[in-house]
């Protein structure tokens, strides 16, 4: 299965967060800046993960993202429908699996 470039660049900001040493967040310039995409692209990325309960984000000058939930908690398959749902839905229409 192909992932898109939005899915990759969506699980590449959550692996930032998930080096992330406890307490620590990274901001959305920085986000931006590590995976070398616009600050805009970051930040439709991070809004639709903070949408979806990935990740939080605080205001304020010590502010910035971070996980909502454990690494270990979150799942690829989660991740991927919620950054690019019509792949995922058109993959699974064309590969039924065993369930059919």
């Amino acid at each position: 299965m192909k992932i898109s470039a939005q899915e990759e660049y969506g699980l590449r900001c959550l692996v930032q967060l998930a080096n992330l040493p406890p307490g620590e967040s990274l901001t959305l310039p920085q986000i931006a800046e590590r995976e070398g995409i616009s600050a805009a692209n970051a930040g439709k990325l991070m809004w639709l993960l903070n949408k979806a309960g990935f990740v939080h984000s605080t205001r304020g000058t010590k502010g910035g993202y971070f996980l909502a939930r454990p690494a270990d908690t979150v799942r690829l398959n989660e991740v991927i429908k919620v950054l690019d749902n019509d792949v995922l839905n058109k993959h699974c229409e064309s590969y039924t699996g065993v369930l059919d």
